[in-house]
């Protein structure tokens, strides 16, 4: 390993939250490698809405064009179609690279990572690393739901729920949380109706509460979603009820992936994601998270910007040894 594998700190994810945090690390004159496996969780997303300026572009476009921000900068580099295959604390003080303008590198803990794809191609080191990893999603177990979800199927109402407000729109899930939803997205439209897969999770109280709004509750498993290139017109469930609908949302469950973490594990909450002080830090020295993958939990695109930028910014104060807030 040389000097040009060593950095100030390591983002983990090349979504809004890890390319902003590295803008913001670079523009503070630290050495920042950023490495992303390049398979967002939003990839079947046609536009993303909601982002100042970037109102409905594609999130591969937004990622594009950040990639190319971050390209005027020479002292961040972004590698792409690989992984951090192995995290590990070496707890191994030094000085940070000479010419940082940092003291990044001072007496603290030091990270080592394998980076590649299947096997380990590069071994690199950085003083401090940020977790902007995403979240794993898994969809409801429902007939060709891949087919819609992405463009008449949606899991975030605050994306894109104003496109299909006024329309008939469906609910799909089996969380505890599916009676807050189901509040949530009949703000857009009075013909809502929550499919519940056969699971217990609206009680018979809750039921009638959604009824009272105006919201229908179809408990059956479904059997086919009825449709044409991803534009639902209907779905159908096991008692043989077909029920027009022209849009929806479903409720994925999602994991944070921690398995490339070696021999230390940072807390996470009941729903397995990061727990951090307010400004981002673990309870693991030098490590900090941003984005989905932290409390709390999957955001819009323009929140895990912002919270990246936070991010990098008390990870340059704390580099430094300037007091911040927890």
């Amino acid at each position: 390993m040389t000097d040009t594998d060593a950095y100030d700190v390591l983002v983990i994810g090349g979504g809004p939250a890890g390319l902003s945090a590295a803008l913001n690390l670079g523009r503070s004159l630290m050495r920042v490698l950023v490495v992303d496996a390049d398979r967002p969780r939003n990839a079947a997303t046609l536009n993303s809405h909601g982002f100042l300026t970037r109102d409905g572009v594609p999130p591969h476009e937004l990622r594009r064009i950040a990639r190319e921000e971050l390209a005027a900068y020479p002292n961040i580099e972004v590698r792409t179609r690989v992984r951090v295959l192995d995290l590990a604390r070496t707890d191994a003080g030094g000085q940070s690279d000479a010419g940082s303008g940092t003291d990044a590198g001072g007496e603290g803990p030091r990270f080592t990572a394998s980076v590649g794809r299947k096997d380990p191609t590069d071994v690199v080191t950085a003083h401090s690393v940020l977790l902007a990893t995403g979240l794993r999603e898994t969809l409801p177990d429902v007939p060709n739901l891949r087919g819609f979800y992405g463009i008449s199927l949606f899991s975030c109402a605050a994306c894109d729920a104003w496109e299909m407000r006024g329309r008939r729109l469906a609910l799909i899930g089996t969380t505890d949380d599916l009676t807050d939803r189901a509040r949530l997205i009949a703000r857009w439209t009075e013909e809502l109706t929550v499919f519940t897969l056969g699971a217990d999770t609206v009680s018979a109280v809750q039921e009638a509460e959604l009824t009272a709004a105006g919201v229908a509750i179809v408990r059956h498993p479904i059997t086919e979603l009825v449709g044409d290139r991803g534009r639902i017109e209907a779905i159908r469930v096991s008692d043989g009820k077909v029920v027009p609908v022209e849009g929806g949302f479903v409720r994925p469950e999602w994991e944070t992936d921690l398995s490339f973490l070696r021999g230390f594990a940072p807390s996470v909450d009941h729903d397995g994601h990061l727990v951090t002080d307010r400004s981002g830090r673990t309870d693991v020295p030098g490590l900090y998270a941003a984005g989905d993958a932290a409390i709390p939990g999957p955001q819009q695109l323009i929140v895990a910007a912002g919270a990246g930028a936070r991010v990098a910014s008390v990870m340059v104060q704390d580099a430094v040894g300037i007091a911040s807030a927890h």
